[in-house]
C-alpha cells in the first residue's frame, strides 16, 4: 500500500465527495480517481478493496466533523442555561451545514452498514462512543437536563438535518433555526 498521507487524505475527501453526491453504489476506486483529478488506479494503490476504503472514509468524516477543541471550549464559554443548550444545537447545525458533504456522506455510509456488519459495528462504535462524550460533557458541565435530555436532542438534530438536507420542503416555510428552538424548548428544562 501507497504511504503519501496527504494523498490518501486527497483520495478520501474525493470518495466523500462521491458518496455524497452518488451514494454508495456510486462509490468505485475509479470514480474515487477521477473526482481526485488523480490517475485511474491510484485508489487501489492506497485501499485493498472497497471495505477499507468505505471504513477509512468514515474515520476522515469524524475527523472532519469534529471540531476544534479551542471552538469548542469558546461555545461552552457561557454559564450552563436552556439558552447555551439552544446556542450549542445551532452552532452544530451550522458546523455541519458547512461541512454538508460530509453529513450526507454519513448518511450514505449508515445506509450501507446495513448491509455491512463490519461498517455496522465501527459506525455504532463510533457513534455511541460520540453520543456518550456529549452526555458526559452535557452533565459535566451543569447543562439543565440529564443523559435522555441529550439522546432525545441527539435524535432531533439527526432527523432535523437529514430533512433539511436531502427534502427541505418537509419543514414548509419552518426555518431550521426556529426549528431547533422549538425542540430544545420542548425537551430541555429550564434550570
Amino acid at each position: 500500500m501507497a504511504r503519501n498521507p496527504e494523498r490518501r487524505t486527497s483520495l478520501l475527501d474525493a470518495a466523500i465527495e462521491v458518496l455524497a453526491d452518488e451514494g454508495a453504489r456510486g462509490l468505485t476506486f475509479r470514480a474515487v480517481d477521477a473526482r481526485a483529478g488523480v490517475p485511474t488506479g491510484t485508489s487501489s494503490n492506497y485501499f485493498s478493496d472497497r471495505d477499507q476504503l468505505l471504513s477509512q472514509v468514515g474515520d476522515r468524516i469524524f475527523v472532519r466533523l469534529t471540531p476544534d477543541p479551542v471552538d469548542a471550549e469558546t461555545a461552552m464559554a457561557p454559564a450552563p442555561s436552556r439558552e447555551l443548550v439552544l446556542d450549542l444545537m445551532r452552532w452544530i447545525a451550522r458546523r455541519l451545514a458547512a461541512e454538508r458533504t460530509c453529513y450526507l456522506g454519513l448518511f450514505e455510509l449508515r445506509l450501507e452498514a446495513v448491509r455491512r456488519p463490519e461498517l455496522r459495528t465501527q459506525l455504532t462504535q463510533v457513534l455511541r462512543s460520540d453520543l456518550e462524550a456529549n452526555i458526559q460533557g452535557h452533565l459535566a458541565a451543569g447543562m439543565p437536563g440529564d443523559a435522555d435530555t441529550v439522546r432525545l436532542l441527539y435524535f432531533a438534530l439527526t432527523g432535523l438535518l437529514l430533512d433539511h438536507f436531502t427534502v427541505p420542503g418537509v419543514l414548509g416555510d419552518r426555518d431550521l433555526d426556529d426549528m431547533i428552538e422549538t425542540v430544545v424548548t420542548r425537551i430541555v428544562p429550564e434550570i
